[in-house]
């Protein structure tokens, strides 16, 4: 399986979008600061996330999940959780 992932920092507010193999030891890597990408944007929470079987559908939900449109359905989404 490939995850699919969105992340976003209380910092700056900003999602970052992934994907992996290994949802866990990935996860892990954003919270410890090896992922140059998020490291300053620490600590990062997991809002969302999708589970598929091949790496290309992985990444073609990566690409939308990062458009506008992608971005809009993450808000949709976890409205409740982003409002409080």
């Amino acid at each position: 399986m490939y995850y699919t992932y969105v992340l976003r920092s209380p910092k700056d507010k900003k999602f970052y979008t992934g994907f992996t193999k290994n949802f866990k030891i990935r996860f892990e890597e954003h919270t410890k600061g090896k992922i140059e990408s998020t490291k300053e944007r620490r600590p990062l929470e997991l809002i969302y996330y999708e589970a598929r079987h091949n790496r290309q559908d992985a990444t073609y939900r990566k690409k939308y999940l990062k458009s506008y449109h992608g971005k809009s359905f993450i808000r949709k989404r976890v409205k409740s959780y982003l409002t409080g």
